[in-house]
């Protein structure tokens, strides 16, 4: 891993139901990111925040809300990580709503071709993401992302990278699932791609889990792309987030997942997705997202003992 970090603020909440997620990059500011990452011995670079449209409030069009906003918001996503990539640096999204890593894994998926290396990427999240205008009760394009980086959904975000489909669905690792659209869950079974529900994850626990998507993609020798959204914990510890679901993952659990992406040796790029400070007590998701975070850049309890994990 690249010891030069560049933070890349993503101010928007275009994509999702509730307002708020536009002061993410802020909290994160706030909690300490570039500070607790530099105590780790990375160069960081804050690269300020992005622009695009303001989130309109209208109603879906053809199943789709702020489709040509969201459009927008994803290229200068992808333009500022693409970026940030080919110069050798190891990009962090701050979010902002979720529906914003379209534009990251689209960014990442061209760097990998370019590199010709398989891409795979953790999608850590309450939710599955895998909806279309044709299955969302909704509309909102941060409940699509999945399908899009599987080549399925409106051409306008599917069509972002220079590869099609962003993402074999066979590499697409998904854990902390537990809220599931009725109509989405064919499309998910369907798919291909590898669901750790929180079912699952009791049954085998988090170390059974990780331990095997790990080496699933050391196999494949890929760049792996972390997508942590904040709703995959359990709201009793983060509450500052749009859509709460009991039963997320505990502190522990959490931070076991970071610490042995961060032994692995293999991520390669990061988003941190749907902080919503409106909803939050006193900045202690936020406070929690950069403590997860510094786990997966390599605190530790103690220093690993070789051999030993």
């Amino acid at each position: 891993m690249t010891k030069k970090i560049s933070l890349i603020g993503v101010p928007s909440d275009i994509s999702a139901s509730d307002r708020g997620a536009t002061m993410g990059p802020e909290a994160l500011r706030v909690a300490g990111m570039a500070t607790t990452l530099e105590k780790l011995g990375y160069e960081v670079v804050d690269t300020g925040n992005l622009y695009g449209p303001k989130t309109p409030n209208h109603p879906p069009e053809d199943g789709l809300r702020h489709l040509k906003e969201t459009v927008i918001w994803c290229q200068n996503v992808q333009d500022a990580v693409y970026t940030e990539l080919m110069e050798g640096h190891f990009p962090v999204m701050m979010g902002g709503d979720h529906g914003m890593s379209i534009g990251s894994i689209a960014a990442v998926s061209r760097y990998c071709a370019q590199k010709n290396i398989p891409l795979c990427v953790l999608w850590i999240d309450a939710h599955a993401d895998f909806n279309t205008p044709e299955t969302s009760p909704t509309g909102n394009i941060h409940g699509m992302p999945v399908a899009v980086m599987s080549g399925v959904g409106p051409v306008e975000l599917t069509g972002l990278s220079s590869v099609t489909p962003m993402v074999n669905p066979n590499n697409i690792y998904q854990v902390g699932i537990r809220s599931v659209d009725r109509a989405e869950k064919k499309l998910v079974t369907d798919s291909g791609i590898n669901v750790f529900d929180m079912r699952r994850i009791d049954e085998i626990g988090m170390r059974m889990t990780m331990h095997s998507i790990i080496e699933q993609v050391r196999d494949k020798n890929a760049h792996l792309h972390v997508s942590f959204d904040v709703d995959s914990l359990d709201p009793s510890i983060a509450p500052g987030v749009g859509t709460k679901i009991q039963g997320g993952l505990t502190y522990r659990e959490a931070q076991l997942c970071m610490e042995m992406v961060y032994d692995s040796g293999i991520m390669g790029s990061l988003d941190i997705a749907e902080i919503n400070p409106a909803l939050d007590h006193k900045n202690i998701t936020a406070e929690l997202a950069v403590d997860l975070a510094a786990s997966l850049f390599g605190n530790h309890i103690l220093p690993p003992t070789k051999g030993t994990r």
